[in-house]
């Protein structure tokens, strides 16, 4: 079995790497703090201390960090990935960054042999730990079949895009549907609520017809049970909010709806609450409501 390094054991990243511990694969794991290291080595993996360390001890390595310029320092920087690589290396990012990010990283990375996908993610904590993630693949095709046994120890869905970037423009545009609806269950759940009749009668008719989605269902749930804590922070939905705006900036495309989400999403992070679940905007509704 090729040997795998992880970086990055966040909310996502921790379960994503046990799931490859289940399929059988040998894990080497490094991660800024220490106690998702320590927690990986009980179930069987081993420790590095850079991303330098990581690249020499694997066949492919896997990243999941936060955003762009941590990606560029994973793979590029001083102990980066680079550094330690060899010519037949496969690198793996699952992180969601700008496309142009993406680009820069595979175009860096293959003039030293090294091939590189982005292949970011959709189904938030609850598909990382059952293995059910939607991944979206950009990059050489070659690579990616190379890639797919492993993706396969992590996600259900996944779809090879196209060319170095393709990934990441996929994940702009997942994440912009999934902004816009939270947005509108939380509208929805927040006018039920305003005119008095049972909310939870309203989100079990709902479901039953066309305005049924995922984020109705278990998005829904959390803003009934007021139950903020985090699937995906909000802080990183808005972060992935900006790489939107920035792509269709680049790519000369309005974007009204995820300019109007976002802003809502910036009054939330000025209250100090971006740290709860993206669902948390219904808490802005209800207190624009005069419900809190």
């Amino acid at each position: 079995m090729q040997r795998i390094g992880f970086i990055g054991l966040g909310i996502m990243g921790k379960p994503m790497a046990q799931n490859l511990l289940k399929a059988g694969y040998p894990l080497v794991v490094y991660n800024r703090s220490r106690p998702a290291m320590d927690e990986l080595t009980t179930e069987g993996a081993r420790l590095a201390d850079s991303p330098k360390a990581i690249a020499e001890q694997s066949d492919v390595v896997i990243s999941c960090v936060s955003d762009s310029p941590d990606v560029e320092a994973v793979a590029l920087g001083s102990d980066g990935i680079i550094e330690g690589a060899k010519p037949g290396l496969l690198y793996i990012d699952m992180s969601t960054i700008a496309p142009a990010t993406a680009r820069k990283v595979y175009t860096t990375l293959k003039a030293t042999g090294v091939e590189a996908l982005d292949a970011p993610v959709s189904g938030g904590d609850i598909g990382a730990q059952q293995g059910t993630l939607s991944i979206m693949v950009g990059g050489d095709e070659a690579a990616f079949q190379r890639s797919l046994p492993i993706l396969q120890a992590m996600g259900k869905n996944i779809v090879y895009i196209g060319e170095a970037g393709a990934g990441q423009v996929t994940k702009a545009c997942n994440q912009i549907i999934v902004a816009l609806t939270v947005q509108a269950v939380a509208e929805a759940l927040t006018l039920a609520k305003k005119a008095g009749v049972d909310v939870a009668k309203v989100r079990e008719a709902l479901m039953g017809g066309f305005a049924q989605s995922r984020i109705l269902d278990i998005h829904g749930k959390r803003i009934l049970e007021g139950d903020f804590q985090p699937g995906f922070k909000l802080n990183l939905h808005r972060k992935d909010m900006n790489i939107v705006l920035q792509t269709g900036r680049e790519m000369g495309v309005p974007l009204f709806g995820s300019a109007q989400v976002t802003s809502m999403m910036d009054a939330l992070l000025a209250q100090d609450k971006g740290e709860l679940d993206n669902s948390a905007i219904a808490t802005l509704y209800e207190l624009l409501s005069g419900l809190t």
